[in-house]
């Protein structure tokens, strides 16, 4: 199967196209591999044959690389013994004492198969132990759930009551002011703030007022002296800005938090963490006390999975894989920055993050940040086989060979970018620009 006739074909049997949203064809430029075929380490392999350098690896859950063959190894000999029995499997334990291990500030854990399940599940933990009805998010960070809660705060509500959309608040993130305002307009009525710790701006490019890890201890403080719950959301720093992510990088007490993404090298593997006298109102010991429903998942603790994890954990601490991450980001950081500088678009390309994940910003002519810029540069990058979404996630397969392709890659597209910016991309542009995910019409 060709390229264009699976993507005439997939849109008649699945919604979107793909199972995540991300992955649409409407967030890629039209010479985007339409699926992939397999990958080895940093490089995937189209239907045609076609080979491509990955920057984003699976939407940052390859931590490690594409069917990275120690994590296999140890996932296969765990399959031989069977994925899923009547009772718990011996490894659940395993796995729980593993993980806590890396999380000494919190005492249980819960495991899931995706991260809205223990976002969700972290809301209603927050909700039964508070008795409060209202969560508060950062209204310009861009996902948390794909449940109720969260996307009834999107511009892609439809589908969503009024009644659930009201009882979602939101604050601006690393604002303290704007959270202690929050607690003022809402006293005695917020049962949890949720935020993610980091983005890639808050490394150069962050206008905060203040480092984001003070504002985070001062968040905590403010929420747990109000009565509510704070949920770190480490879905995508997890296993990134440090091990296991911002937690322990600032020396963070959350009540709960919440994990994903690159924990199990891409296999589908989440986890809630959190104090025992929030966590106990979901298990079934305490008799006599009104029952939490929490997360109850079939296949949320698969052995194959876990095992994945367990492994991926070892290698994070054998190869100290956490100073590579950091190592290679300003390595290419640094590299990108001086060759925009030599071609003079400074002010047209600007690199935000520093050492855990690089996002790439694109501007027209006029200064100004335009889709369909990023989307011509996304053109040219993948016409140099490298399958760029405008963000280089480092991970432990990114050795010389790559970072050498990548930024011989970078260099070649400068110059066209040069000309874009010169003359315009309308007539360099192939197909339409690529869409926000979250957009109310489409």
């Amino acid at each position: 199967m060709t390229n264009k006739e699976f993507q005439k074909e997939v849109h008649q049997y699945i919604p979107g196209g793909a199972h995540t949203y991300s992955k649409g064809d409407d967030q890629f430029s039209e010479n985007a591999p339409a699926a992939i075929s397999h990958g080895s380490g940093a490089w995937v392999w189209d239907l045609e044959g076609n080979k491509f350098l990955d920057c984003s690896m699976g939407l940052t859950s390859v931590s490690l690389g594409h069917a990275y063959q120690p994590v296999i190894d140890e996932v296969y000999k765990e399959m031989l013994k069977g994925v899923n029995f009547q009772r718990p499997s011996y490894i659940e334990l395993e796995m729980a004492k593993t993980f806590l291990d890396l999380v000494p500030q919190h005492d249980m854990v819960k495991f899931a198969k995706n991260g809205s399940t223990v976002t969700t599940a972290a809301i209603k933990l927050a909700r039964a132990h508070t008795g409060r009805k209202l969560v508060a998010i950062p209204y310009d960070h861009p996902f948390y759930s794909y449940d109720d809660w969260f996307i009834g705060q999107t511009l892609c509500n439809k589908g969503v009551p009024n009644e659930i959309i009201e009882l979602t608040v939101t604050f601006k993130s690393c604002d303290i002011d704007s959270l202690i305002q929050l607690f003022e307009k809402y006293p005695n009525q917020i049962a949890a703030v949720i935020t993610e710790p980091e983005k890639p701006h808050c490394g150069n490019s962050c206008n905060c007022s203040k480092p984001v890890g003070q504002f985070l201890q001062e968040a905590i403080a403010l929420t747990q002296k109000n009565g509510a719950i704070f949920i770190l959301d480490e879905m995508v720093t997890g296993f990134k800005t440090d091990l296991p992510g911002s937690m322990s990088k600032f020396n963070l007490y959350p009540d709960l938090a919440t994990w994903g993404k690159g924990i199990a090298n891409g296999f589908s593997f989440c986890a809630l963490t959190g104090k025992r006298e929030i966590m106990e109102l979901g298990g079934i010991q305490n008799e006599g006390q009104e029952k939490v429903f929490l997360i109850s998942t079939t296949h949320g603790a698969e052995t194959h999975a876990l095992r994945a994890g367990i492994k991926t954990i070892e290698i994070f601490k054998k190869e100290n894989l956490i100073e590579h991450i950091r190592q290679t980001a300003i390595f290419v950081k640094q590299a990108c920055e001086q060759m925009i500088g030599e071609f003079g678009l400074s002010d047209y390309i600007e690199i935000q993050g520093n050492n855990w994940i690089l996002g790439f910003v694109y501007k027209n002519k006029n200064k100004e940040v335009d889709s369909a810029y990023r989307t011509y540069f996304m053109q040219e990058m993948i016409k140099q086989n490298v399958l760029f979404q405008t963000a280089f996630v480092p991970c432990l397969s990114h050795q010389k060979t790559e970072l050498d392709y990548f930024l011989n890659a970078f260099k070649n597209c400068l110059s066209a970018y040069k000309n874009a910016i010169e003359n315009g991309v309308e007539t360099l542009l192939i197909g339409k620009a690529a869409k926000p995910v979250f957009r109310k019409i489409l």
